[in-house]
C-alpha cells in the first residue's frame, strides 16, 4: 500500500483543546482504519506537533482521511508521499 508521512501542526483551536489531543488522535486512527488504511501517530517536539505515518489503499483514500481530519479545525497538515527502497528501485528502473 502507498505510504504517507504527514507533518502536523495544531491550529489555535487545536492548542486551546490540547488536552483532547490523544482522544482526537485515536479518532483519526480509527477513521484511517475505516477507510482501509493504517496510521500511527507520534507527538513531537520542535517545528511540528505531530507526525503521522500511514498506509492507505490509494491517494484518494489518504486525501479523504486527511481532509476529514483537517475539516474538524484542530490541525493543519503537510503530506509527503513516502517510498520504500523497493519502490524507489522500481522508479529508478523506469528511468531511460
Amino acid at each position: 500500500m502507498p505510504m504517507y508521512v504527514t507533518l502536523v501542526n495544531w491550529t489555535d483551536q487545536g492548542i486551546r483543546d490540547v488536552k483532547e489531543t490523544v482522544r482526537r488522535g485515536e479518532q483519526a486512527v480509527q477513521l484511517a482504519e475505516r477507510m482501509g488504511g493504517h496510521m500511527t501517530l507520534y507527538w513531537t517536539q520542535g517545528r511540528y506537533d505531530l507526525v503521522a505515518v500511514g498506509e492507505f489503499p490509494d491517494d484518494e483514500s489518504a486525501s479523504a482521511v486527511l481532509l476529514t481530519i483537517g475539516s474538524q479545525g484542530s490541525v493543519r497538515s503537510e503530506v509527503l508521499r513516502a517510498h520504500t527502497a523497493q519502490d524507489m528501485q522500481r522508479i529508478l528502473d523506469k528511468m531511460p
